[in-house]
């Protein structure tokens, strides 16, 4: 173990019905620090025989104490877990930053999400309710909001205890049992974090950890039969695998996939306000974000003093190491590293590049870092702006008016979030209707942000909500109840 912090969980061990164990086949994967190349840990390496072990767990608990419980009281566990998370929340967020590659700052912000999620998932547990129905005379009708029960959940590396937050959170409200299987890149702080909610109270099997590799545990979970519901974040090709597995058992399948999200700047925005978000939105996470902002699109009357502006914001970047306070960290791994360079190399033959970051001196030799890059005058329908890089790449389009912006804005086969910068409230309003997404912010960007806001997609970004009530709505099913009494 080369971690430099001391840990409350092993983890090379998989969690299964509250025991902590080995892989059925003894397999391990190593955990690589992306700021340094090097290997620090081991994870198991899970088999379909440990998913099947760990939706029986799943069902024992449903049986058994888990599924007793009231809502009040699943509330209660959730609130002391988010305690757990706040006192742990500094070795969470180390763990994560290496594991990722993140800076710790952003780390620590993400730590402090995933204990926001536990909390207001614990206070929302008792007030989802039914409703009564106006019937026929002599009858009682009403509804009532019930668990899918066993509930599959496959989150991906970019946010690890953010996305398990969202989704494990509300599940496990609304009283569901569990199976998680982490990113193979990412599973240092799911395992942390799972090790927590024994501490919290949460019975045995309520939540299972399954690590492992995608086409093995992921497509043994997402097949499984016992398995009612399935929530994934990750690549749209993964997503169509997965939502094929489950329909086979004719099974709700929530998919936030990617984005290829737009800033549209109006030449009546408050610029200085903006320039701020236009890039941040970008290189958070080094770009690694669904909802990164990663096209801006400009009103021509201000385009060239915008595109100097965000220029010059770029030439001061600097990605390093992720305990280095950069700008931004390194990419996940080698082979993300080598996805976004190829796209540079196409964007470097083919555009023009209005200026770009730099990779820290010190940075080491072997850490998977890429300088972020600005392209100006793209056309819409080029690779580098219809497609998800995945990486610190932004492009800027030039546009006329306010419907040649909508056009280029719902012109990919994305649509999870947009911006828009304009001071024209009618104009505001106008477009919040008409851009297809799932998400607008008007004047600012958060990027997904708000445990509160319903987040999800529409075409390629997918489909199902989380965050919010809305969350909740989705782990559970609905049935009727027709009372007839005369």
């Amino acid at each position: 173990m080369k971690l430099n912090t001391k840990l409350w969980f092993d983890p090379s061990r998989l969690l299964v019905g509250g025991t902590w164990r080995d892989a059925e086949g003894g397999g391990s994967i190593p955990v690589e620090n992306p700021s340094t190349g090097e290997a620090v840990a081991s994870i198991a390496a899970g088999t379909p025989g440990d998913v099947e072990a760990a939706v029986r767990a799943a069902e024992a608990a449903l049986d058994g104490e888990w599924g007793a419980m009231t809502a009040t009281e699943r509330g209660r566990i959730l609130i002391r877990w988010a305690r757990l998370v706040e006192e742990r929340a500094e070795t969470l967020a180390h763990l994560e930053s290496t594991d990722v590659g993140k800076p710790i700052t952003q780390a620590r912000n993400d730590a402090t999400a995933l204990a926001r999620y536990f909390e207001f998932y614990g206070g929302a547990a008792d007030k989802v309710m039914g409703e009564t129905i106006p019937y026929q005379a002599g009858t009682t009708v009403l509804t009532l909001r019930e668990p899918h029960g066993v509930t599959a959940h496959i989150i991906p590396w970019n946010y690890p205890m953010q996305i398990l937050g969202r989704s494990i959170g509300a599940a496990l409200a609304m009283g569901n049992a569990c199976v998680l299987k982490p990113a193979e890149d990412a599973s240092l702080s799911a395992l942390a974090v799972a090790a927590l909610a024994e501490e919290a109270g949460l019975p045995a099997g309520a939540l299972n950890v399954v690590t492992g590799y995608g086409d093995e545990v992921g497509a043994a979970l997402s097949a499984h039969p016992r398995v009612h519901h399935v929530s994934f974040t990750g690549s749209v090709g993964t997503g169509r695998r997965i939502q094929s597995a489950a329909a086979e058992n004719v099974v709700p399948v929530t998919l936030e996939l990617g984005g290829k999200s737009p800033h549209i700047v109006f030449d009546d925005c408050d610029l200085e306000a903006a320039l701020p978000t236009l890039v941040g939105a970008c290189i958070q996470a080094a770009g690694q974000t669904c909802s990164a902002a990663s096209r801006v699109l400009v009103q021509r009357g201000i385009y060239a003093e915008v595109k100097a502006k965000m220029a010059a914001a770029y030439g001061r970047l600097v990605a390093g190491p992720a305990s280095g306070g950069f700008d931004l960290g390194p990419l996940v791994s080698g082979r993300q590293k080598a996805i976004v360079t190829r796209y540079i190399a196409q964007g470097r033959d083919e555009l023009t590049v209005a200026a770009e970051g730099r990779i820290d001196d010190d940075a080491p030799a072997k850490g998977h870092y890429v300088a972020p890059v600005l392209f100006a005058d793209v056309p819409a329908d080029h690779a580098l702006a219809q497609e998800e890089i995945f990486g610190p790449v932004q492009v800027m389009i030039p546009f006329e008016d306010e419907a040649e912006a909508i056009r280029i804005a719902n012109g990919t086969d994305y649509g999870l979030v947009a911006g828009v910068w304009t001071e024209n409230g009618a104009r505001q309003m106008r477009l919040a209707r008409r851009l297809h997404c799932g998400q607008v912010f008007v004047n600012n960007y958060g990027a997904g942000g708000g445990v509160e806001l319903p987040f999800g997609g529409v075409g390629k970004s997918g489909h199902g909500r989380e965050k919010g009530f809305e969350a909740l709505y989705g782990f559970s099913r609905l049935k009727t109840v027709s009372i007839r009494h005369g």
